[in-house]
């Protein structure tokens, strides 16, 4: 089969030439949003990402009980995840992670290469890898990292290249959401972005008017956008806005 080769950033990316984009699964497991009445919420932002191939945990909440209770109610099995990505060193995203590799230790957790020795002498007392992202790289079939972006803190985001098109996943975007969807599309040489979900960090309103720039489809803020920001979004998307929050599944076929 052809291969044909992106050099993004002094990374080699291997794409199929003519390669099916997958069908992918966005599973909320840990929000201060909810969506189901029957799971728990609390400050803090876990997603599952569901592709043909595997399931990703991207970030893990503050607090491994409620991450691993609605895990239980949503039918999703601790052990059924291979990879975990941390988004940043902020316990609202990696205070998960812990308790989850206790009952996982076979994952492989991919953190920011600027995560403290503790985090990874952890990793590794769990039985579990780690693998350290400074640069972007290819971590899965049609799913990526944004490599490390300066905040503070250091923080790194996913794009998957779905069906439908780029799909940016932030944790808590303190590099900046906008500069995020930017950096997303110059790696990945798209002019759209289908779906843009996740924490958006407080910005300013005027980052609606600048994702219709950016030609940004869909929306699905949560976490820590603050209520404003999402209310923004919310009359300005309108159908496309999505309410996400812990319980929400987004399926893109």
């Amino acid at each position: 089969m052809n291969l044909k080769i992106l050099i993004l950033t002094g990374i080699l990316f291997s794409v199929q030439a003519k390669e099916e984009k997958p069908e992918i699964t966005l599973i909320s497991v840990y929000d201060n949003y909810q969506v189901a009445p029957e799971l728990k919420t609390a400050w803090g932002f876990a997603t599952i990402i569901k592709t043909p191939r595997e399931l990703i945990l991207f970030d893990t909440g503050g607090n491994p009980e409620i991450l691993l209770s609605n895990m239980e109610k949503l039918g999703v099995e601790p052990s059924s995840i291979k990879k975990v990505v941390i988004s940043h060193i902020h316990g609202d995203h990696a205070g998960g992670l812990e308790g989850f590799l206790e009952k996982n230790p076979d994952a492989t957790v991919f953190i920011p290469a600027s995560f403290p020795r503790s985090i990874k002498n952890m990793i590794i007392q769990k039985g579990a890898k780690f693998v350290e992202i400074s640069t972007p790289r290819k971590i899965s079939d049609s799913v990526y990292t944004t490599g490390e972006l300066y905040g503070p803190p250091e923080e790194q985001s996913l794009i998957i290249d779905s069906k439908k098109g780029l799909i940016v996943i932030t944790g808590c975007a303190h590099p900046g959401i906008v500069n995020i969807v930017k950096k997303a599309k110059k790696l990945m040489k798209k002019d759209k972005v289908y779906l843009v979900v996740g924490g958006f960090h407080h910005p300013p309103i005027s980052c609606v008017k600048e994702f219709r720039k950016l030609q940004v489809k869909k929306v699905a803020p949560s976490h820590c956008t603050g209520d404003l920001v999402r209310e923004a979004f919310r009359k300005e998307y309108k159908e496309d806005f999505i309410e996400y929050g812990v319980g929400k599944v987004i399926e893109i076929k």
